[in-house]
């Protein structure tokens, strides 16, 4: 494997420099000396930003983007090996490495370097854990998987040891990091495209577990079904977390205000309780909040501190998020697209103020459609209304003989009456003619969805 000296800059060429990682990481490199240059599909705000700090980029990706003076290219798991500039490189020998290759090179450079990993929640415990970092004037440097409003961005390049980054599974990239803190918030079925089975993804979190050093530290949600496979063989010290109390941190006595934000007790390691409030809604945000607690505990930040960034924090992009008022229904937008997202979201949505809860769902990738079917169903039946758009194909291609007809007909022998169309204009007029005063309606899915209620709240 190529070997990055980050102390020698060199000329680095990104393919897809526009995800949300990848332009993260290509920041990183500039704030360092590198020269970065790199190729995406469009313009985008992320790629505006990389052009205005010198990255050179190029729209279309094609084998002459690639530039004759190349000392290493990276690339995501979503290039395939008909992509031209993949097959250039390949051509022409060049060094490369992986985005996750990339990362867990950049993770070496720091003393603490933090790794939140699991199936659910990471932009959020990783957004929530950055607030209380910048709470504490720890000085971070960043790496988040979404939008987070307090640094405008996704990315911050801070000046301490501590390098902040979320760890995903899909194609066992977190098993390419060198975290010294490691966080798994669950463990459930997801990316079925690249794993067999569950337990082959819960091998996958052992191994990610076990890169932890000896001096290191896994934060674990000990509510995770057979948790000692997990943690069997680490030489890291452990700490759990959950609603059980034989574990180190458990919550309790969970209420909710009127707007569905949630206040909980909570017993400490030391047998001390203390309260907590946080303004993001769902009792899956609790969950998250005592796996950043620990963590602050951790690194010896006080208690003070975390409650007062805790109540600072409202979310990022795209997870329950406020987009506005249209003809007096609220719309609020989420990146729910797994069954148990979409439930975490229903339930947390029950304690929000509403008359009717409307929700426009757009089911994210035929295999997930497929594997998901009967719970995706289940889930969706905790919204009063349900709106169905076509599948987002995102990185495939094969429908596998599914589509959102088929969701539709699974809620509706569930009971449950279910609309599907289409197009979105069609839905939007559909909304508009249903939708009532004081009903919440949620646009809900991890492809462009969110632009339907952009749109409404614009009118």
């Amino acid at each position: 494997m190529y070997n990055i000296n980050f102390s020698h800059p060199i000329h680095v060429y990104f393919i897809g420099i526009g995800g949300i990682s990848m332009s993260g990481l290509a920041e990183i490199l500039l704030d360092k000396g590198f020269r970065i240059s790199g190729s995406d599909l469009r313009p985008s705000a992320l790629t505006e930003t990389l052009e205005k700090k010198g990255a050179v980029i190029y729209y279309g990706q094609r084998a002459d983007n690639l530039p004759a003076d190349l000392d290493l290219v990276v690339y995501t798991s979503a290039i395939h090996e008909d992509n031209p500039e993949f097959a250039a490189i390949q051509t022409r020998q060049l060094p490369s490495l992986t985005r996750a290759q990339l990362l867990g090179q950049m993770m070496r450079n720091y003393q603490t370097p933090i790794a939140v990993s699991g199936t659910h929640g990471k932009t959020t415990t990783t957004s929530m854990i950055s607030q209380i970092l910048l709470e504490n004037d720890t000085d971070p440097t960043l790496s988040i998987g979404g939008i987070f409003r307090p640094i405008g961005g996704n990315i911050r390049i801070g000046q301490s040891e501590i390098f902040l980054t979320e760890a995903c599974e899909y194609t066992n990239s977190f098993l390419s990091f060198f975290p010294r803190i490691g966080i798994i918030l669950n463990i459930e079925e997801d990316h079925m495209d690249f794993f067999h089975d569950i337990r082959e993804i819960r091998d996958s979190f052992h191994k990610f577990a076990a890169l932890l050093p000896g001096d290191g530290c896994l934060i674990i949600n000990g509510d995770i079904e057979h948790i000692e496979e997990i943690t069997a063989g680490l030489s890291c010290r452990i700490v759990t977390y959950g609603s059980s109390p034989q574990l180190d941190y458990h919550f309790f006595d969970v209420t909710y205000d009127q707007m569905g934000y949630p206040t909980f007790q909570l017993q400490l390691p030391d047998g001390s309780r203390e309260a907590f409030t946080l303004r993001v809604p769902g009792i899956h945000n609790v969950s998250n909040a005592l796996a950043a607690i620990a963590l602050s505990d951790l690194l010896g930040i006080p208690h003070e501190t975390v409650k007062k960034a805790l109540l600072t924090f409202q979310g990022t992009e795209r997870r329950f998020e406020y987009k506005g008022i249209c003809q007096g229904f609220t719309i609020i937008d989420d990146y729910a697209h797994h069954p148990t997202e979409i439930t975490a979201t229903l339930t947390a949505a029950a304690n929000y103020p509403h008359h009717r809860i409307w929700c426009v769902f757009q089911p994210h990738t035929y295999t997930r459609t497929k594997a998901f079917l009967p719970e995706f169903a289940q889930a969706l039946t905790l919204a009063d209304e349900i709106v169905l758009t076509d599948i987002y194909a995102a990185r495939e291609t094969d429908t596998l003989g599914i589509s959102s007809r088929d969701l539709q007909a699974a809620i509706q022998q569930l009971g449950k009456d279910c609309h599907y169309f289409s197009d979105f204009q069609d839905i939007e007029n559909f909304l508009l003619e249903n939708c009532s005063q004081n009903d919440l309606l949620i646009t809900m899915g991890a492809g462009d969805v969110v632009k339907l209620g952009e749109k409404l709240v614009s009118q």
